[in-house]
């Protein structure tokens, strides 16, 4: 049963795709949310890409990563179809895999996920209090409550629950929750142009990157023309410099070339008489490459229990205290399920996912692999 009206209150830190998602699940539940980020708006940062392909992840066989996608497309492509218009943030696509593990055309969506974002806040109405401009460094309990605490440790905001949300930003925030988790930064970049003329493929491309040949959004300007080609992104572990690079477009470039040599020309073209655009932004990735969702773990209690237990779900939690973040370059595909799991999960239910899954994604995992190998 849902905990008592006065209990279901989070504070979510961090508005891009993972919180977004979060925030809309709990409010659609009839919760309460305080929602905070460092920047004056929501999806600026990863989530600020101008379009991204919604598709599932195919490997030759089923991995936890496939498998997830798979669920976690049609949740996404749902919430699209619910909340946004057509070319006004996305489009229904078919991609050409020119992969060899996994060939052939597919179903797919480009969506520019700052208007998915923005739709799930207008969905939550009065029951979201946004706070922009407000960056959270750390997370304190007492009384049953979780603050928030600013970079000179005063209290902004409190509710009985706090979800980190706030993808390489979540490393430090509830240090006895065990963090640092093993976080790291990923750089992607990304080339695109106004779309001068008729695209130079029928449809999006994918290989080692994605190239889109078009795409049309009425909320792209005025930052981006309103129909422009993309190709990218990079994927630079431990890269955190989100300024634009000539060797990351030269890059996107060379991987273009095998999936449209044309495409490759005007991108060099572009480059060399300084008319390329590009994109930069950094993503958040676990050691594993798998995202965190659920109950952040209390390695303090389990090390008085002598790491006993034998899976990762033995751990021990700290009350009311969540996380959602490392859904690295697969936000689109994951962020919408794994914000309705982790709602059903605080709201005392099963989320739907198998045991092998749950694990796969338990923010504990990491903890109970530790003492695993320290117990020998």
């Amino acid at each position: 049963m849902p905990a008592p009206d006065e209990t279901r209150r989070a504070l979510v830190i961090g508005a891009g795709l993972a919180g977004a998602a979060v925030t809309a699940a709990l409010c659609r539940r009839g919760w309460r949310v305080t929602l905070l980020d460092a920047a004056e708006g929501p999806a600026r940062a990863a989530s600020a890409l101008p379009v991204g392909v919604l598709s599932p992840h195919l490997t030759r066989q089923p991995t936890p990563m496939s498998r997830l996608t798979a669920l976690g497309v049609p949740i996404a492509r749902a919430e699209l179809e619910r909340l946004v218009a057509p070319g006004a943030g996305w489009q229904a696509a078919t991609i050409d895999n020119r992969g060899a593990h996994a060939p052939g055309q597919q179903p797919a969506a480009l969506v520019r996920p700052g208007a998915l974002v923005l739709a799930w806040l207008a969905e939550a109405g009065e029951r979201l209090d946004t706070r922009w401009n407000a960056p959270v460094a750390g997370l304190s309990r007492g009384t049953g409550q979780w603050q928030a605490l600013d970079p000179a440790g005063r209290a902004i905001a409190a509710a009985p629950h706090a979800v980190i949300a706030a993808a390489l930003g979540s490393r430090d925030l509830a240090p006895e929750a065990g963090g640092a988790w093993p976080l790291g930064p990923v750089l992607g970049q990304m080339s695109l142009g106004a779309l001068d003329g008729a695209p130079l493929s029928e449809r999006p491309q994918r290989d080692d990157g994605v190239f889109v040949p078009e795409y049309r959004d009425s909320g792209l300007a005025p930052r981006w023309p309103a129909a422009i080609w993309a190709m990218g992104s990079t994927y630079a572990r431990g890269r955190t410099d989100t300024a634009l690079s000539d060797a990351a477009h030269r890059d996107n470039a060379a991987r273009l070339r095998a999936l449209a040599p044309a495409a490759a020309d005007r991108l060099e073209d572009g480059l060399a008489q300084g008319r390329l655009l590009g994109w930069a932004g950094v993503r958040c990735a676990s050691m594993d490459r798998l995202p965190l969702v659920g109950a952040a773990p209390d390695p303090a209690a389990w090390a008085a229990r002598d790491g006993a237990g034998h899976a990762a779900s033995a751990v021990p939690r700290l009350p009311g205290l969540w996380l959602l973040t490392a859904l690295g370059s697969r936000g689109l595909s994951l962020a919408a399920a794994c914000g309705q799991w982790l709602a059903a999960e605080m709201d005392g239910e099963a989320p739907g996912l198998d045991a092998e899954l749950r694990t796969a994604i338990d923010p504990a995992r990491f903890a109970w692999r530790r003492a695993r190998r320290t117990r020998g």
